[in-house]
C-alpha cells in the first residue's frame, strides 16, 4: 500500500516538473511521502 501511494505521488511530482502544475505543492507531497517512507523503513527494521 505504501508503495502505491509512494509511486502515485512520484508520478505527480514528474508531472509537476514537467507541466508545472500545482506549483509547490507536489514537492511538499514528494517530501511527505519520503517522510513516510522512512518512518516505515526505521519501523520495520526495529520489529525484525
Amino acid at each position: 500500500m505504501i508503495w502505491t501511494i509512494i509511486g502515485i505521488l512520484l508520478l505527480f511530482w514528474l508531472a509537476g516538473l514537467l507541466l508545472e502544475v500545482a506549483g509547490g505543492l507536489i514537492h511538499i507531497l514528494l517530501v511527505v511521502a519520503l517522510v513516510v517512507f522512512i518512518v516505515n523503513m526505521i519501523r520495520g527494521r526495529s520489529k525484525a
